[in-house]
């Protein structure tokens, strides 16, 4: 499956893509909605082919998050200065940012369960305290200090 027809079907769902010439232009726009702006740096999917699934699942949650989200792919030329900018990692990730603020990132793709749980306490904390961009998750047997 090439990624370009998982744009396509995102294109159908009114998501559009950014580059860093346009994505301050998106970013006001979803704030003078009242919504949360979710960016999608999804990566080379021959090297990152969950970006896929990413990528479908993304205009579920703007649909579920009924009118809370507004979503844009970030264009593949501009993911490297856009993703220093924002704090990405690893990909794919969504980048999520309310008034100019990132509130933070989901990496990977999730459950859906979990992605729904992350969302609603990113949007919902206060503004101003900052998120835990990812969790360490440390095995028992690291974390009482055995040794593999």
């Amino acid at each position: 499956m090439e990624f370009q027809v998982g744009r396509h079907d995102l294109s159908r769902h009114g998501l559009n893509e950014v580059d860093a010439a346009t994505v301050d232009h998106f970013l006001k726009h979803a704030d003078q909605a009242g919504a949360v702006a979710v960016l999608l740096s999804a990566g080379n999917p021959n090297r990152f082919p969950e970006a896929i699934d990413v990528a479908v699942v993304l205009p579920e949650l703007v649909t579920a998050f009924g009118g809370r989200l507004r979503a844009a792919i970030i264009a593949p030329h501009a993911e490297q200065a856009l993703g220093e900018r924002f704090g990405v990692r690893v990909q794919p990730t969504l980048i999520f940012v309310a008034k100019g603020e990132t509130l933070g990132l989901i990496a990977k793709i999730q459950d859906w369960s979990v992605y729904v749980d992350r969302i609603n306490k990113l949007i919902d904390r206060p503004r101003g305290q900052s998120a835990p961009v990812a969790v360490t998750i440390i095995p028992q047997h690291r974390a009482k200090g055995v040794e593999l």
